[in-house]
């Protein structure tokens, strides 16, 4: 049963995060039950939650948990913790699994000997206790009896709000039961379905997904249960096509007015998935249809959508451009998505003009997207182009003067060995900014930065006296030069330090302290350790009640 079920399974399933989260959760596991391949239990989280494994599936470890992650469909942090606990006792799961089987067989053999009369006192027995169970009987019973009216009327009531609402809006607290009785309306309409009433199933699940859709605006989902609800309402109207095959070219109008209405973000069918009941002839409709809608509204988001959905399936590549191409921004983005698309389909070339246009139309190269200048800058490189490399990133830089522009352009100059040319124009234009911005001594100037990340100290050093520079900045530059200019560091450091004095908080401490370290250093480079001590001293004694801060000082020999 166990067989697939290791520690690197469960890493594998669930991911990195969700797998060490789940370790912290094996002592919240209580309840555990072992059948014959499934293992269930509850684990106590932020509420407690129905955890099942299925051990034995074809497709491997799977497991369902009704926590708002897994019902979503992933393998959540309680799934994890099950299945440790599971491996923690998996010396007695063979006798624990076939002791269920044992069960089972003894229920099977016990069931037997009943007679039709006994068989339904027991059943009865059953749904007096259990409300939910009736309700699932009474509806299969309908189904079966042809009482279509009396199933449809049932569906009403268990999509109705009323019984869990307060002032007509259903509260967090009780959606999750409303999603449960929500949740046997598409086994009601599988069961009309199942019943050779097609025709009528389908009509059944379209008003069902109204009545959801209706029902959503007054319910606080944030579990995401009417998603299932919808999902599983979607599925069970598929399976009545499939059945009845209704008119094709009347289905496709529906699905059509399905993607692009407002039920569609309840039960999100995907037309595609009706292809094998539209047929050729639907099909056609469906795409011709799908075709008008975006010409009349280019622009609207789900007509949009929908016909690059369409046309990615049918590999139609010229079509998903002609949506973009239809809606393209300003910054470039729609440019770059024309990009990857034909570059999925082998068309470097026309990718490559496509990102180019992006760039030459942008009304401000300073706004485009940056990914766009990144995708040119390497198709440039790769292809050995690396004048236009250097001139794209050169224009970049010249229109967002940042440091990473900076970086990007001596990286791509250094490529085409032309960065000693270069530079001296790029830290021009830094330094022209720079100067006529000295009047409102903005922090951190760029070119600061750059001097430093190119790891010119002294011309850094100028700049910062010249132009300005922040605090980050300056820490930078006494570390660069304590050993070679102690006194200039020593400066820079007790500057730092004077508004640190008048403040608190152990990180103040550990940055202060962190300052007076280097402090030390300056003076035992100058020789003045007289000083640094008489310095330390005063400190010490104005600030004596900052009991962490003198804590952390004993702890530097301060």
């Amino acid at each position: 049963m166990n067989g697939d079920l290791t520690r690197a399974t469960l890493k594998e399933l669930a991911g990195h995060r969700s797998f060490e989260r789940g370790q912290g959760y094996l002592n919240a596991v209580t309840g555990v039950e072992v059948g014959d391949g499934w293992v269930t239990a509850t684990v106590h989280g932020t509420e407690r939650y129905a955890v099942e494994l299925n051990l034995d599936s074809s497709q491997g470890v799977r497991g369902a948990c009704d926590c708002p992650y897994g019902l979503e469909g992933n393998f959540c942090k309680h799934l994890v913790a099950l299945g440790l606990t599971v491996l923690a006792q998996r010396d007695g799961l063979p006798r624990q699994r076939e002791a269920a089987r044992q069960r089972e067989q003894t229920l099977n053999t016990w069931l037997s000997t009943f007679s039709k009369d006994e068989l339904l006192a027991l059943v009865h027995e059953q749904i007096d206790q259990d409300r939910q169970l009736r309700r699932r009987l009474e509806l299969r019973a309908a189904s079966a009896h042809g009482d279509l009216a009396g199933v449809r009327s049932r569906i009403r009531e268990l999509l109705d709000i009323g019984p869990f609402a307060q002032y007509g809006y259903v509260e967090y607290a009780d959606a999750r039961a409303y999603a449960e009785q929500a949740m046997q309306v598409a086994a009601a309409i599988d069961a009309v379905t199942e019943a050779g009433h097609g025709d009528e199933a389908i009509t059944m699940a379209v008003e069902a997904m109204q009545l959801l859709t209706q029902a959503a605006d007054s319910v606080d989902d944030s579990d995401g249960g009417l998603g299932q609800v919808g999902a599983c309402l979607a599925e069970a109207h598929l399976n009545a096509c499939r059945i009845a095959r209704p008119d094709p070219e009347k289905l496709a109008r529906w699905l059509i007015q399905q993607a692009l209405g407002d039920i569609d973000g309840v039960t999100d069918i995907d037309p595609l998935d009706y292809e094998d009941v539209l047929g050729e002839r639907g099909m056609s409709t469906l795409r011709e249809l799908a075709i008008e809608a975006w010409r009349r509204r280019r622009t609207g988001w789900a007509e949009r959508s929908l016909m690059q959905h369409l046309a990615r399936a049918g590999g139609d590549v010229d079509l998903v451009i002609a949506v973009h191409a239809a809606d393209l921004t300003a910054n470039g983005h729609t440019h770059l998505l024309i990009a990857h698309e034909l570059d999925a389909a082998g068309r470097s070339e026309e990718a490559v003009d496509w990102a180019e246009r992006g760039v030459r139309d942008a009304p401000d190269l300073g706004a485009v997207d940056t990914a766009l200048v990144d995708y040119l800058c390497e198709r440039y490189l790769r292809s050995a182009r690396l004048a236009q490399a250097v001139a794209l990133r050169r224009a970049h830089f010249g229109a967002r003067r940042s440091l990473l522009t900076y970086q990007q352009l001596r990286a791509v100059a250094r490529a085409a060995e032309c960065w000693q040319g270069e530079r001296p124009q790029a830290l021009a234009l830094l330094r022209g900014e720079a100067e006529q911005s000295t009047g409102i001594r903005y922090a951190g100037p760029v070119l600061v930065d750059a001097l430093i990340d190119d790891q010119d100290d002294e011309a850094a050093w100028e700049a910062a006296h010249g132009i300005g520079a922040d605090g980050r900045q300056w820490r930078t530059l006494a570390d660069r030069v304590r050993v070679s200019r102690p006194a200039d560091a020593l400066g820079v450091y007790l500057r730092l330090a004077e508004p640190l004095l008048g403040q608190t908080g152990n990180t103040i401490y550990e940055q202060l302290v962190g300052l007076l370290v280097n402090v030390r250093d300056c003076h035992r480079l100058l020789g003045t350790q007289e000083d640094f001590t008489a310095y330390v001293t005063a400190l010490r004694g104005a600030h004596r009640r900052k009991r962490n801060l003198m804590r952390l000082m004993d702890a530097h020999g301060l």
